[in-house]
């Protein structure tokens, strides 16, 4: 079963490196890392993730997804690395895809970038960018991330982004580039998946939602001249519970990412991963 598993908060507690390695030994497919690079004192955002709305404390306590990454990129072979999310109107594309092309050409191309628009207002507008069209804004970074991708002089000028003809190296890897995951459940998000991505990456769903949204997704993707097939769906933050993760594959996800409990040792998580590990890919 292609299981992956991603960094729980605080995120710093053990070694990234690690923690990668012993995934990767004991079989799982992907590693996540999330980012908030800040947490706003005063917000009015409420966070879907909790009955009152309330952002928990951890929030405050992620760690940067790329140097992370890196550090489970060296320590690693074959588990594909991936961020989970990356807030795209948060950072420029001139540097994300610099950030985005080095690692995937360091780590041997097994880099995923799983993309969110970001659901803290404060955040957003603090760094610089347009809440109220927040996926406009992020779909343009990734117009331009592509462009700069895939050829070697490269120009974009759009409504947030704006630079001449430029050089950017090394190119990824992965060609043209690494898969582009869509977070979130966005009204649009199957049809920005089709238009401009390569799959999702949804965490509050159901296998029943995931079952018609693959079969929503597979007609939009046969309309617009996509093959289906490389179109993936990965569903993030799940509890490692193999009746349910058996239940989300067999509705049509691609893979399926649990969340760790936090712990405070590296020898902690390794048991951790190893108990997860005999219950859901044994």
């Amino acid at each position: 079963m292609n299981v992956g598993v991603s960094i729980p908060l605080p995120a710093y507690l053990v070694d990234p490196g690690l923690m990668a390695r012993k995934a990767e030994e004991l079989g799982f497919e992907s590693f996540f890392c999330a980012e908030h690079p800040f947490m706003p004192v005063k917000t009015t955002s409420r966070f879907a993730g909790s009955p009152d709305g309330v952002i928990p404390e951890t929030y405050a306590h992620f760690v940067d997804p790329f140097v992370t990454l890196a550090r489970a990129s060296g320590m690693t072979s074959r588990i594909k690395l991936a961020t989970g999310i990356v807030l795209v109107p948060e950072r420029h594309p001139l540097l994300l895809a610099k950030e985005i092309s080095t690692l995937d050409l360091f780590s041997g191309g097994r880099f995923l970038f799983g993309i969110g628009a970001g659901w803290l207002k404060e955040e957003t507008e603090i760094m610089g960018g347009d809440f109220a069209h927040r996926w406009t804004q992020t779909r343009e970074s990734v117009l331009a991330m592509k462009e700069l991708w895939t050829k070697p002089e490269a120009e974009f000028h759009g409504k947030y982004y704006d630079f001449p003809l430029v050089k950017s190296n090394p190119k990824p890897k992965q060609k043209p580039h690494p898969p582009v995951l869509l977070g979130g459940g966005a009204t649009n998000v199957l049809q920005r998946v089709v238009a401009w991505g390569d799959g999702w990456l949804p965490n509050r769903i159901t296998p029943e939602q995931v079952r018609e949204s693959r079969v929503t997704l597979d007609r939009l993707a046969k309309d617009a001249g996509r093959d289906p097939a490389r179109l993936t769906i990965s569903v993030f933050g799940q509890p490692p519970d193999r009746d349910l993760i058996r239940r989300y594959l067999d509705a049509g996800a691609t893979r399926v990412i649990v969340r760790p409990e936090s712990v405070k040792t590296d020898a902690e998580m390794a048991a951790q991963l190893t108990r997860i590990a005999e219950a859901v890919l044994k």
